[in-house]
């Protein structure tokens, strides 16, 4: 089973809020997750980032990959370098 750190949308039509989530790769966008490590607002001025640093290093090394956007929104977040 392959394991992504992706983004979930919620919010109103034209105001998106995503949630930071794991979940294995097959799974639809919005659908079944393991595990939610944050959320990021991209609406606010800054913008909104808040993940758990601690959920997030772990889940990186049991092997999870975050996708292009996660990995650019984590280091952001001097999370990952």
């Amino acid at each position: 089973m392959a394991v992504k750190i992706r983004l979930k949308r919620l919010g109103a039509k034209k105001k998106p809020f995503y949630r930071v989530i794991v979940a294995d790769e097959r799974s639809p966008r919005d659908g079944k997750f393991i595990d939610e490590i944050g959320y990021y607002n991209p609406l606010t001025d800054p913008v909104e980032i808040k993940i758990d640093a601690e959920k997030a290093a772990k889940w990186i090394a049991n092997g999870a990959q975050p996708t292009e956007t996660v990995r650019s929104i984590l280091k952001k977040a001097d999370i990952i370098k």
